[in-house]
């Protein structure tokens, strides 16, 4: 996708040297836009705790990229298996990072140690690149709800979205927002409402960045003002991503999702949810049961960072001193409230029967 007409990804090779990673460090924006060079393992962990990239298929590349580092320094079946498990432990609830490690564990565990290093930063390209494939089909499945709305009203199609899903949390295109700059591409009419998505602000700082400099119109609103939106009829459809996908449909999904969809049922607003394949977790049925919930730093909660009158960014608390605070970073949406998912194989039910219809290898 692009900044102010200049096209970028999330991750790269450092063309200068073909092994070192170039990210985008989202912890500076929307403040500033800041380039990371990761050279070492320990690093891409950082990366990835720290939030200095995120996003579940994101999270899975930088973790693929982070075991062809560690590879340079040491490429036996020892090593990379402690790699892989210092990048597993960094994350607990986005699938893709462990899809991404067992992946490239899997085609490492069968290469002989002299090609090791070669064949770890193939296998991490191959992530990245499918992932932009898987992403820009996520964008065309879902593009027509967005055209079904504008051809039935004649007006600028209205989606609500949360936390930031775009290019921003994938190699490229984004899931949730795949099928927005898919329409903005094809010039349909769309206007995209951003929830802030307290604490992190992922959706004022990073979705609402991202689309203005890519040029899609949106605005930013609070967490707690989209079922005021759905209630008035402001809203076409809502579009999140997610971080995991039970094989029942359940949907995990930054904190708030959850509220989002129960506005949208009580609202008769479609409730659709967007992901790669990768993100579906096909051991686990139940998502609420099952799924661990990232509990982050209270810290997140009673400070917010911001840019001051005096153009600097600093932190600043909100809460009273010593007052404690809880910060579950995810929570679950049930199937039942769920309207359809868009994979890069089509839409389906959120259902056990909805997936495998897509994915029958799964079955």
């Amino acid at each position: 996708m692009k900044i102010d007409g200049t096209p970028y990804r999330s991750v790269w090779l450092e063309p200068s040297d073909g092994w070192s990673v170039r990210i985008i460090d989202q912890t500076k924006l929307p403040w500033s836009l800041d380039f990371l060079r990761l050279t070492t393992l320990s690093e891409a962990a950082h990366a990835i705790r720290t939030m200095q990239i995120r996003g579940a298929p994101l999270i899975g590349a930088v973790a693929a990229y982070g075991l062809a580092l560690a590879i340079r320094n040491d490429c036996s079946t020892d090593a990379m298996e402690r790699a892989a498990e210092t990048l597993n432990a960094t994350r607990p609830t986005a699938v893709n990072l462990r899809w991404a490690t067992n992946r490239m564990l899997t085609r490492l565990r069968n290469t002989g140690f002299a090609d090791r290093q070669r064949v770890a930063y193939e296998e991490a390209g191959l992530i990245a690149e499918e992932d932009v494939a898987q992403n820009h089909a996520i964008g065309e499945h879902g593009v027509g709800l967005i055209r079904e709305v504008h051809e039935r009203t004649g007006r600028p199609a209205r989606v609500l979205t949360h936390c930031n899903a775009g290019w921003l949390a994938t190699v490229d295109w984004g899931t949730a927002l795949a099928p927005i700059y898919m329409a903005h591409e094809q010039h349909i009419p769309v206007e995209v409402w951003v929830d802030e998505t307290r604490p992190r602000n992922q959706g004022a700082f990073l979705t609402a960045w991202e689309l203005g400099r890519h040029g899609v119109k949106h605005t930013v609103i609070a967490d707690n003002a989209g079922g005021h939106l759905m209630q008035h009829g402001n809203v076409d459809l809502v579009i999140v991503g997610t971080d995991r996908v039970t094989r029942t449909g359940d949907v995990a999904n930054k904190i708030g999702t959850y509220l989002k969809a129960l506005a949208a049922k009580d609202n008769d607003v479609p409730f659709w949810v967007a992901c790669p394949s990768s993100t579906i977790d096909w051991t686990v049925s139940d998502g609420l049961a099952e799924i661990e919930i990232e509990e982050r730093d209270a810290a997140e909660v009673t400070t917010v960072t911001g840019r001051g009158l005096d153009g600097k960014v600093a932190t600043v608390r909100t809460a009273p001193t010593g007052s404690p605070a809880a910060n579950p970073a995810f929570d679950v949406t049930p199937a039942r409230l769920v309207t359809g998912i868009v994979t890069e194989r089509g839409r389906c039910d959120a259902s056990a029967a909805g997936l495998a219809s897509l994915f029958p290898e799964q079955v």
